[in-house]
């Protein structure tokens, strides 16, 4: 079973023995970060450092002239990634003998919403979420679909794995998060994932809702769970606290503004790829989920893209319904690694081998970068028994 690691440039970048050793676990693909959102991470074998700072999404390239004249355009990367940090560490791993595919972050970017709020998801009680492009507004559409295709097709690579490429929500994993003292389930995130700008209020509005009352409903539908009254969950948990007939207005409007962003944006780098170039997205089963793995339609998306990457953190049921929509898809398992931010690299094998019992194809492994030694003698030894 192909097996592949996340892996960023910064990693790789400077410490002349990283190649080998991700080629050493037993892996044989990167999947390396071309587009990437901020973050703080750790880098506990570099020579030079330990800590990189990420201030805000970059490209870590350079762009080309399609961009020029533009409002809305990618961030350099900063210091943490300067030059063409992807293409210095694309050929370091390529020399070690990984297939290399890009990893493609999308509709997250906290600068993108700083600098261009009305570019944002905006919640039902008017709070913008600068971390979340709105993907209904056109021009957000043309530069997430301009993205995808230059940052997908860096030189060198044999494939991409397009990450958020769907709504984003309040879901954010950002340093010095506060927003988990009241517990919101599937039904409460996804009444805080509802888009108020211009363009959805219009897009309400074809689906014959005001968009004012529906702000209001979908406040008053959220006030028990403020009060502490437990989220029944799922989809009857939106149709409860919403009515039946609101909840599904809302998710038309939402779920053909994401399949066709996503169809688009497969076709843009189909059309700009050569033969063979693969191209996967990060994606949930669960069409009104939002975030990193936004929902999709099993059947729609892999009909679109050659595959798809399932987070598989909470195990590996979310791959079934991949696996049955279509036989020879890439259905790629992906399990977190690091013991220390929840990962269990200890059963990988056990994980594996359930996984590929439920349709999984291959595996990735999230994140060769940031494990410690341990956790890569775990993986190394997992991977070995395979």
């Amino acid at each position: 079973m192909k097996a592949s690691t996340f892996v960023y440039p910064w990693d790789v970048t400077g410490d002349p023995e990283a190649a080998t050793r991700i080629a050493g676990l037993g892996v044989q693909q990167a999947t390396l970060a071309a587009a990437y959102h901020s973050t703080r991470a750790l880098t506990p074998r570099h020579p030079r450092h330990r800590i990189v700072t990420a201030e805000y999404a970059s490209v870590l390239y350079p762009t080309d002239a399609r961009w020029e004249g533009r409002e809305l355009r990618p961030y350099a990367a900063g210091d943490w990634a300067p030059g063409d940090a992807f293409g210095e560490a694309a050929a370091q791993l390529s020399e070690a003998g990984l297939d290399v595919h890009t990893w493609v972050v999308l509709a997250h970017n906290s600068r993108l919403g700083s600098e261009h709020p009305d570019t944002s998801v905006v919640n039902a009680y008017g709070d913008r979420y600068p971390w979340a492009p709105c993907i209904a507004q056109p021009a957000t559409r043309a530069y997430l679909i301009d993205l995808a295709v230059e940052a997908a097709l860096r030189p060198g690579a044999a494939g991409t794995e397009l990450e958020s490429l769907g709504w984003y929500g309040l879901q954010h994993l950002h340093a010095h998060d506060k927003t988990g003292g009241v517990p919101l389930g599937d039904a409460g995130m996804y009444l805080m994932a509802l888009c108020f700008c211009g363009t959805c209020r219009e897009g309400y509005g074809e689906q014959g809702l005001d968009a004012d009352s529906l702000a209001a409903a979908v406040r008053a539908a959220l006030e028990p769970l403020w009060q502490g009254a437990p989220d029944d969950g799922g989809w009857a948990g939106v149709e409860k606290l919403l009515s039946a007939g609101t909840a599904a207005a809302t998710r038309a409007w939402r779920d053909e503004i994401a399949r066709t962003l996503q169809e688009t944006a497969v076709r843009a780098v189909r059309a700009a790829a050569p033969e063979g170039f693969q191209i996967l997205l990060h994606a949930d089963p669960v069409t009104y989920h939002v975030g990193a793995n936004p929902g999709v339609d099993p059947e729609h998306i892999l009909s679109v893209a050659d595959g798809v990457v399932v987070p598989c953190a909470g195990g590996p049921d979310l791959l079934t319904p991949f696996a049955r929509a279509r036989e020879d898809a890439v259905i790629a398992a992906n399990f977190p690694v690091v013991s220390q931010m929840g990962g269990s690299p200890g059963t990988l094998a056990a994980d594996v081998a359930r996984a590929q019992e439920l349709g999984a194809t291959e595996i990735r492994l999230y994140h060769a970068g940031l494990a410690s030694d341990g956790d890569l003698d775990a993986i190394r030894e997992a991977l070995a028994g395979l």
